[in-house]
């Protein structure tokens, strides 16, 4: 594995990522971009079309020749002078003119200065947008058969009703270079929003680009099929290479179920890249029956990380959503630390917590009072007025689900927020269902004072949605916060409220060890906080623990970063009697020790041995690392490391390892959501057959795009 060389790969992202032509850029001087390295002739043709997708499209997809007229770009219009200098040369085409002095690339919308010369306007294409002579000269041949074009466009238009299934796979293309680009966005469109590829057989696409572009042939299923395969396999090897850049891999494991009742795992791989960037890169997804994908997890992991070039050796931790048993066969046969989801966590520790009877049957009466107004229109419409009445029209009622204790919280604070409405209308309405049983007054009260216990969990969830804190270093406050405010809220409940805290902090202790010495000194997520400048002050664990702690955290640094030998800084006597060992040359030596040293021996004895003097480097700087001051909540703890890391580097190597480990196998924003995701909902009507290149591409795609882009960014910042 390579240490994280920033610039290693920062080049390599930079040579096989091509930025947005919307994108606006600096001006720069003109330079050539070197071809792609370390790509193989039968891929290198495929690059351009992967990662040039919207230059093509800025070159390829700007205004048909006929359409131009038709917005009164011909010599009659007020754009004639424009339209005089684009029959004499091509650059034009891409080209505004704003006055006399000033031009705005239709592309990326830069202004350039023009001193009638198409010079700096031609260079700016191929620098920025790739756009060489050879587009130019296809440009130029496109609108040679302009009029062929449009015939074809007229015959075109008169069977644009006819559904794909009439042939519609087979019409004629007026500009093949044109044809290909829509071909290209057909298949972006279906990878980077989760279609099916059945999407090109819908009549109601089919019209809609048969309108937009009456002469471009739809592609078929298999058709598409057989390009997101070439277009998976050419950022496959990208990925694969990036991979090779990282120090360390956390692998996420993450079991999910489609609407067909299939169940999916989905591998992840995590890591802190040089330049100190998150990286989230998926690996694979495939079907598994779920029985047997939580036992032999450990050889599906291991045959991922094989078809990506990657050891066992180069995982340093698995997060996974499974049973404990789990972490104990990885450590086992792998050698691999691991750890559960946060957010799978939270959710069983908080349902543990709700399983009491008297809180089951309160949840199963408010349940049933949501669903009463869900289905029945009267019910809805009287409280609706009512609502209206007192400005409360905004407030809906919230029907809670099982998966997500969230909900739970949510179906609550509705009834609360809305409970005189409510019994107004149960009132009016006594012939409601004749199962719906109203909440006595006790019960108001339960879920009043249950409300205050589940915000402060979803305070912890919220802290942990940030962007800073997407690292596992910030969930041990978290728990350890939950622990302490819920056990302060329930000093003053009732015993059914006490009950309930009781249960949530004896599972947050029983899964998280936090009760365990030897557990929590072991764990990652306590190494990754006090790696965070954040909380490295260790405030959950006791004097005696954090000392244990600092004492392992030196042991790892001399384990893994050997130093070289300390340098002696002999200087050679010059009486060779000295060097010979005899009386002579040890009263010599004596003498010069006492002439030379009689005041730092002085000193040691008055205030002890300078401890630097025989501390190895390393442990120097986790020593100056503990006295650092805190940073902010608000610090992002991959920025500090960044400004830092010459100040630590050993330190710092360490921190790339333990803040790469997430806290949840997902995205926060999907883990601690509220509802199912956009992600969520479209990946689950996916065919198996294309499923893992579809969420490969949607995930990987724009990840590399962003990561080259920021690059860039990051080498044009002066250091």
């Amino acid at each position: 594995m390579a240490d994280g060389n920033s610039t290693g790969a920062s080049q390599f992202l930079q040579k096989c990522v091509k930025p947005e032509a919307g994108e606006a850029q600096p001006k720069e001087e003109a330079t050539e971009e070197p071809s792609l390295p370390l790509v193989p002739p039968s891929v290198r043709e495929e690059v351009p079309m992967v990662f040039n997708a919207y230059n093509m499209a800025a070159t390829n997809l700007g205004p048909s020749p006929r359409r131009r007229r038709e917005k009164g770009g011909g010599p009659e219009g007020a754009s004639a002078a424009l339209y005089v200098d684009r029959r004499k040369s091509k650059v034009w085409n891409y080209y505004t003119k704003l006055g006399d002095a000033y031009v705005e690339c239709n592309v990326c919308k830069k202004q350039l200065s023009f001193h009638n010369s198409t010079t700096t306007m031609r260079e700016h294409l191929v620098r920025k947008h790739s756009i060489r002579d050879t587009l130019l000269s296809q440009l130029k041949d496109d609108q040679a058969s302009e009029s062929e074009c449009a015939a074809q466009e007229n015959a075109a238009k008169r069977s644009r009703q006819t559904p794909p299934e009439s042939g519609l796979y087979h019409a004629a293309s007026c500009s093949e270079p044109r044809a290909d680009v829509i071909l290209e966005l057909v298949l972006e469109m279906i990878f980077r929003d989760l279609h099916p590829l059945s999407v090109v057989k819908d009549k109601g696409f089919g019209l809609l680009v048969g309108y937009l572009e009456p002469s471009f042939a739809l592609p078929s299923p298999l058709q598409l099929a057989g390009m997101l395969w070439r277009r998976y396999s050419v950022v496959k090897q990208h990925v694969e290479r990036y991979l090779q850049t990282a120090q360390a891999i956390v692998v996420c494991a993450e079991l999910w179920g489609s609407r067909l009742s299939q169940t999916y795992l989905t591998v992840t791989a995590n890591f802190i890249d040089g330049e100190w960037r998150r990286a989230r890169c998926v690996m694979e997804t495939r079907q598994v029956r779920r029985d047997e994908a939580e036992g032999d997890l450990g050889e599906k992991l291991y045959a991922v990380l094989g078809e990506f070039g990657l050891s066992s050796k180069s995982v340093f931790c698995v997060l996974h959503d499974g049973p404990a048993a789990n972490g104990q066969r990885l450590k086992a046969a792998y050698g691999w630390s691991s750890l559960r989801c946060a957010a799978r966590t939270l959710h069983l520790c908080v349902k543990a917590g709700l399983d009491v009877e008297q809180v089951q049957e309160a949840l199963g009466i408010a349940r049933g009072i949501v669903g009463y107004f869900q289905q029945d229109a009267k019910a809805t419409c009287s409280l609706n007025s009512k609502l209206e009445a007192i400005n409360k029209s905004k407030l809906k009622l919230v029907m809670d689900t099982g998966s997500r204790w969230i909900t739970t919280l949510e179906m609550c604070e509705s009834l609360l927020d809305l409970k005189w409405a409510i019994m107004s209308v149960l009132e009016e309405h006594p012939k409601g269902p004749a199962a719906l049983r109203h909440l006595a007054d006790h019960q108001w009260k339960l879920l009043q004072d249950l409300v205050p216990v589940m915000r402060t969990v979803k305070i912890a969830t919220s802290f942990l949605r940030e962007e800073q804190n997407a690292s596992v270093s910030a969930l041990m406050p978290c728990i350890h916060g939950i622990v302490a405010a819920i056990g302060q809220q329930s000093e003053e409940a009732g015993a059914v409220i006490k009950t309930v805290v009781g249960n949530i902090r004896s599972e947050l202790t029983r899964r998280w060890g936090l009760a365990e010495d030897e557990k929590l000194l072991e764990s990652p997520a306590v190494i990754a906080s006090f790696l965070d400048p954040r909380f490295k002050e260790l405030r959950f664990l006791s004097p005696s623990l954090r000392s244990e702690l600092h004492r392992r955290v030196k042991t790892m640094l001399s384990q893994v970063f050997q130093p070289p030998p300390a340098a002696q800084f002999w200087v050679p006597n010059a009486d060779p009697k000295a060097e010979g060992g005899d009386a002579g040359g040890q009263l010599s030596a004596r003498k010069d020790r006492c002439s030379s040293a009689p005041s730092q021996s002085m000193y040691d004895i008055l205030l002890g041995k300078d401890p630097t003097e025989s501390m190895p480097e390393i442990h120097q700087q986790l020593e100056n690392y503990i006295v650092e001051p805190l940073c902010k909540r608000s610090t992002n703890p991959l920025d500090w490391w960044k400004n830092n890391e010459h100040r630590f580097p050993a330190v710092a190597r360490l921190s790339r390892q333990y803040l790469a480990v997430p806290a949840t196998a997902v995205l926060p924003e999907q883990a601690f959501g509220a509802g199912e995701s956009a992600l969520e909902h479209r990946r689950a009507v996916l065919a198996p057959e294309n499923l893992d290149q579809i969420l490969f591409l949607h995930q990987n795609f724009d990840f590399l795009e962003s990561v080259r882009n920021g690059s860039e960014a990051w080498n044009r910042t002066p250091h």
